[in-house]
């Protein structure tokens, strides 16, 4: 298959040979050639925010380093030098979980150092919440994907049962910081012993510090239930996450955030 590249593009990459990612569930096509990742997605919001949140933290966090962003047609193009080191979820770090949940710990700790006075996107409940609002109008929310307990006899009736008990148990005090947004195996990069980088922070902003500590602990979760398929150590207690970060599981907040995943 041909795919087209734009000229400003193509003078980068010139004939280099790529290898198309399959890793992730977002939309996006991701080439990637020997040195450099180029993320083609539809232009939108979403789409938007990433580039612009991307630039926002090249000087911040350890973050692919950007080398072209552009429209065309619709269409934007992120070209990025690649990331260094594997993905969290390598067989190398899952076979070794206490180095995994710790350096997960560290990448944690070091988005919670980002200054968040002039961070331009913010998702703050409010804010989320009015959009699970939409996206549960539009009829959008995607029910096959969820958690096995989320829509079933014993769980909640449609989208907008959920929606209506995330409004009413809506957390009284949030502890806003700099988040990833969806702080997954996936997007998380290791170099040896050390934290390396991230990846894929379209959605990253201020948050509820819980954000992407629920979906890290679900993340670690399924990566080692064979969800992903990995078929290596089973044996994996993923509250060890909880002993290197030093803190005391608030559970209704994991299980909120969790939850209102779901409409997204």
């Amino acid at each position: 298959m041909t795919f087209y590249f734009p000229e400003a593009v193509r003078k980068i990459i010139k004939d280099d040979k790529y290898i198309l990612d399959q890793t992730g569930m977002s939309a996006s096509q991701v080439f990637c050639f020997t040195d450099v990742v180029l993320k083609v997605t539809k232009q939108s919001a979403s789409s938007d925010r990433e580039h612009q949140m991307l630039m926002w933290l090249q000087d911040r966090l350890p973050v692919p380093e950007v080398i072209l962003s552009l429209q065309e047609n619709g269409i934007n193009y992120l070209l990025m030098k690649k990331m260094t080191g594997k993905m969290a979820c390598d067989d190398f770090y899952m076979e070794q979980p206490e180095l995994l949940t710790e350096l997960l710990a560290e990448g944690l700790k070091r988005l919670w150092q980002v200054d968040i006075a002039n961070c331009p996107q913010s998702d703050l409940l409010e804010k989320r919440l009015q959009e699970a609002g939409e996206r549960v109008r539009l009829g959008i929310c995607d029910t096959a994907d969820a958690e096995p307990d989320t829509y079933n006899e014993n769980g909640f009736a449609s989208p907008e049962a959920l929606y209506e008990w995330l409004l009413k148990h809506r957390p009284k005090i949030e502890h806003p910081v700099f988040c990833h947004g969806d702080y997954c195996l996936p997007n998380i990069f290791f170099s040896g012993n050390q934290f390396s980088g991230f990846i894929d922070i379209g959605d990253s902003g201020v948050c509820d510090m819980y954000q992407d500590i629920a979906l890290c602990y679900r993340s670690l979760i399924h990566n080692f239930d064979g969800r992903y398929g990995y078929q290596g150590t089973k044996h994996f207690n993923p509250n060890m996450l909880f002993e290197k970060l030093g803190i005391t599981p608030n559970w209704n907040k994991i299980r909120y955030f969790i939850l209102l995943d779901e409409l997204f």
